[in-house]
């Protein structure tokens, strides 16, 4: 009787030779590979000086190079988690490319071998662009992440293959054994019983256990420690020494008729409900002892501050609400908290200004600049380098250990963290992060308003109901507000005791609802007798414009 040949795809049926892996294996086996690259990669930048994870090395690469309106788009869809959705879509790449390296190596390991090690060097061009990391923790980390690519990919193939060698003899001793005169009939369950050690994928499966504890171990062990919680502890350590100019307490007129509203933004939010939008996919951690600020540029004295200097300095104190660009009408990227730290203006007499310095720049420790008229700090009382928010050390998120804080201008002109430097120059002569990017070089905010309650789409009793929000106008303070229900005349509301011209303020209107769908509008005045345009405009160039409209039911 002739033996019967096996009829796999890409199966070698001579005695001894490995067998190609099953497509979903080999797709699998590339995507662990990428995993525990990625887990090394973690444990590499943290170990390693100048090191930088390849994830985040290519993370702020994107966010580099990712065009204007995607850039608007994904903040106006995500907010404040735009990042996370950043590093998901980035591992759903990865996901994706770790299958093809798999389906490539199966039949020829060089093939998907490559394309780990093209992934290492995309992602080690990242980290020689990042000014956190050295060329030789770049380096370092790429060599490490291909080096682990290939080798997983390498064993997990390896298990894959021996497993298909022993399916296939396994098998071959099966049919020998039906052909044989005396043997169990085909198709019994003697016949087709395994031998001893035949059990079917157990080696894939020890080799993907393996890999995928490691994956995991060293990329949790390996973040862990690139949170760096040592930074966290100094943090919390620190004392805030007393100002020497303390802000006013706000009055309790501040919060009068609309504190006891639920759902109305707190006059001051506090620091982990406090927005947060930057460039930075992962917050630099940064040591006090190692940072220093350096004003540069166009002055007479260029100055360097340790950060026990700048603490040692007298202090001033301020309630300043500060608004990203991209917060379009009615949007929460805007919050208000008591800063303290020392004064711009200050720093910048004792620097030294010379004529002709008409753009402060603020350089962070990443690399992002920011870029506004140097009146803005010369001009005002209350422009900072901070290092407290709301009483405590900068949170890290919130540019620890120093940033800058200048009432009146969109952060993305002038709220540096992770502050490095501080250089004058031209006005013509530099343009900071956003500009090339379409967005205006001078950035005054709007005057604003916003409705918290109720929520739009809400269904609420009919009778007496409270209609109250926030505005804001930065530098200029908000002198009135209106609400308009439906296509009725515009109602002033009542209006929280304001604290200074540069906080919101907190308004209510006391509103009797009748039953059925209503529309309801808020514009606000601001201290120089403007009133917020209801035309409303793109958020490029230089933030959005409106009046806040929402849609309610009474029943």
């Amino acid at each position: 009787m002739r033996t019967p040949t096996l009829n796999t795809p890409q199966t070698k049926t001579h005695a001894g030779r490995d067998v190609a892996p099953r497509r979903p294996q080999a797709a699998f086996a590339g995507v662990l590979a990428l995993a525990v690259a990625l887990g090394v990669s973690e444990l590499v930048a943290a170990f390693v000086p100048g090191a930088r994870s390849l994830l985040i090395a290519v993370g702020d690469m994107v966010i580099d190079l990712v065009p204007g309106w995607l850039e608007r788009a994904v903040i106006a869809t995500f907010g404040t988690a735009d990042k996370p959705v950043l590093i998901f879509s980035i591992l759903l790449v990865l996901t994706g490319i770790g299958m093809w390296a798999g389906m490539l190596a199966r039949t020829r390991m060089s093939r998907g071998a490559g394309i780990v090690i093209v992934i290492a060097v995309v992602g080690t061009v990242a980290a020689l662009f990042d000014p956190q990391a050295s060329t030789a923790g770049a380096v370092a980390g790429g060599i490490a992440y291909a080096a682990a690519g290939v080798l997983s990919l390498s064993a997990l193939l390896w298990a894959a293959r021996r497993d298909g060698r022993i399916a296939e003899e396994a098998q071959r001793e099966r049919v020998r054994r039906a052909s044989t005169p005396g043997a169990p009939a085909a198709g019994t369950a003697a016949a087709n019983r395994p031998g001893p050690g035949t059990a079917t994928g157990r080696n894939f499966i020890a080799v993907a256990t393996i890999a995928t504890t490691s994956a995991g171990l060293t990329g949790m062990i390996g973040r862990r420690l690139l949170d760096d919680e040592r930074i966290n502890v100094i943090r919390r350590r620190i004392r805030i020494p007393r100002p020497a100019r303390p802000a006013p307490a706000a009055p309790a007129a501040a919060r009068l008729g609309v504190s006891g509203v639920s759902g109305v933004t707190p006059l001051y939010m506090p620091n982990a409900g406090f927005y947060r939008i930057d460039t930075a996919l992962i917050p630099p951690q940064v040591d006090p002892a190692r940072w220093s600020l350096k004003i540069k540029g166009l002055v007479d004295r260029p100055l360097r501050f340790s950060y026990d200097e700048l603490m040692a300095m007298p202090h001033i104190e301020a309630d300043i609400t500060l608004v990203c660009v991209s917060n379009y009408v009615g949007g929460d990227l805007i919050g208000n908290a008591r800063w303290q730290g020392v004064s711009l203006r200050a720093l910048l007499e004792r620097a030294g200004v010379q004529q002709g310095a008409t753009q402060i720049v603020g350089r962070a420790i990443d690399d992002f600049t920011t870029g506004f008229p140097t009146r803005h700090a010369l001009n005002s009382d209350d422009a900072m380098v901070a290092l407290a928010m709301n009483g405590e050390p900068l949170p890290i998120v919130h540019g620890f250990p120093a940033r800058l804080v200048v009432p009146g201008l969109y952060g993305y002109v002038s709220a540096t963290k992770w502050l490095a430097e501080i250089e004058l120059t031209r006005w013509e002569d530099f343009n900071a992060y956003w500009v090339p990017r379409g967005w205006a070089k001078e950035a005054p905010v709007k005057t604003q308003s916003r409705i918290d309650v109720p929520r739009s789409g809400t269904s609420l009793k009919a009778g007496r109901q409270p209609v109250a929000g926030v505005a804001w106008a930065p530098t200029r303070g908000i002198q009135r507000v209106e609400v308009r229900i439906d296509n009725g005349p515009w109602q002033q509301a009542d209006l929280a005791a304001a604290i200074n011209s540069d906080t919101w303020r907190q308004w209510i209107l006391p509103w009797d609802a009748t039953p059925g769908a209503h529309t309801i509008s808020v514009r606000a005045t601001d201290g120089e007798g403007a009133t917020q345009t209801a035309v409303r405009s793109a958020l490029q160039p230089n933030g959005s414009t409106g009046h806040h409209t929402i849609k309610v039911v009474a029943r």
